[in-house]
């Protein structure tokens, strides 16, 4: 029994690991087929969807679940669309660090309101994190010559909160990885749509094109399957906090690849605020009772 824990724990430990590097390299890649021009922000979208959608079918296709019963809805559709947009068009003016800084705060500040809404009990050193994770958001995209642009930073937040109510919704999602399988492949209409939209942008090459479907194949439709196998042996809490490690890992690759500035502002506002989060992910929460 010892040796099965050990060896359960450590198959948990590397499918994460594989999981968050995943969804690292996605800001890497959505980040370098815009900063360089390679692909305009509609078409890295759709490319991305598109192959993402062929990934995961794929997948489930071969792991037999046609016949599963789960499948699925407009609240779910409509999020993961919004994130998927607001977080391409968002890379157009903000970098890699700055941008998974401001996406996963944004997440987790959407799961913990949601958390509120639930009448969870928080206690005061939960509210001390939450006050200090969202003073340090308030620090970094605040003006000055290190800011984010501004436009940029409000697509991010806006396609982080999509993600966190994307989360919330699929909670109780039977088969969440064919779920999202038929979300891919509901979005793709409209990310059709919005490429008809920016048609005078339309500006693609094979290396943006590359990018784009490894982001949506790779990142995502492999990434998503890894992480949703690694989630077996992690709990709620742990689930949620593992993920604040990739703003990090997103930060150093940026600096390491793509030659982005390390910003004291940056660091500070990291700190601060994946310190607040892990703080009130760190607390056990008590449903309030009704009164």
């Amino acid at each position: 029994m010892p040796a099965f824990i050990a060896g359960h724990a450590a198959r948990t430990l590397n499918l994460t690991v594989v999981a968050m590097l995943a969804f690292a390299a996605n800001t890497l890649l959505c980040r370098s087929a815009l900063a360089y021009q390679l692909i305009d922000a509609a078409s890295f979208t759709t490319v991305r969807a598109v192959s993402g959608a062929a990934m995961l079918g794929l997948i489930v296709l071969l792991q037999r679940r046609v016949h599963d019963e789960s499948a699925a809805d407009w609240r779910s559709t409509a999020a993961l669309f919004i994130y998927m947009v607001a977080n391409s068009f968002a890379y157009l003016s903000i970098g890699v660090g700055t941008g998974a800084l401001i996406l996963f705060s944004a997440v987790q500040l959407t799961m913990v309101i949601a958390a509120l809404r639930n009448r969870e009990h928080f206690s005061p050193l939960s509210w001390t994190g939450l006050a200090l994770a969202v003073l340090g958001v308030v620090y970094l995209v605040s003006p000055g010559l290190a800011a984010p642009d501004p436009f940029g930073a409000a697509l991010m937040a806006i396609s982080g909160v999509a993600w966190g109510f994307y989360s919330l919704v699929g909670r109780g999602v039977k088969d969440p990885l064919r779920a999202t399988a038929m979300n891919f492949i509901y979005i793709v209409p409209g990310v059709l749509i919005v490429s008809a939209l920016f048609w005078n942008r339309f500006d693609v090459s094979p290396g943006g094109v590359a990018l784009a479907a490894a982001s949506g194949a790779l990142a995502s439709g492999v990434g998503y399957a890894i992480w949703y196998a690694a989630l077996s042996g992690l709990t709620a809490s742990r689930a949620a906090a593992v993920q604040l490690s990739v703003p990090a890992i997103s930060a150093f690759g940026g600096v390491v690849l793509l030659a982005e500035p390390l910003t004291l502002r940056l660091v500070l506002a990291s700190g601060a605020t994946l310190g607040g989060v892990a703080i009130v992910l760190s607390q056990r929460a008590t449903k309030t009772p009704p009164a």
